[in-house]
């Protein structure tokens, strides 16, 4: 089976190096961090959740967040997408977004919340 490798230089106080399912994980959280259109030289990259924040919280936006969340989880061949769940959050969103790590079929439930007063990712 497969070992991927990678490197984090986020949040340097844990283990700087990053294998399998958190590597995913940790690349699934960078693609969110990215506003669509801002990565050079490949404008679909990148998430339209930011610029719905301040969009009422009406169906067709909610059907619009998880059809990115859907996409973005596409994107990476190791994880498949079980469910997607958003909800209104104190000054933003909240996603619940269950996931298979294809390579062990190892199953987990990641929490983002993205939050209009700071623009970040949890």
């Amino acid at each position: 089976m497969t070992i991927y490798k990678g490197f984090s230089t986020y949040n340097r106080n844990k283990k700087f190096r990053l294998t399998d399912f958190a590597l995913a994980k940790q690349d699934l959280f960078n693609h969110f961090n990215i506003h669509k259109g801002e990565k050079l030289m490949n404008p679909d990259f990148g998430s339209i959740i930011w610029n719905l924040l301040y969009e009422p919280f009406t169906p067709e936006v909610k059907k619009l967040i998880v059809d990115d969340i859907t996409r973005i989880a596409k994107y990476d061949p190791r994880i498949a997408v079980n469910n997607v769940n958003v909800v209104e959050y104190q000054y933003g969103l909240q996603v619940e977004l269950t996931l298979t790590y294809v390579p062990n079929n190892q199953i987990e439930v990641l929490y983002m919340q993205f939050n209009q007063q700071s623009s970040t990712t949890n």
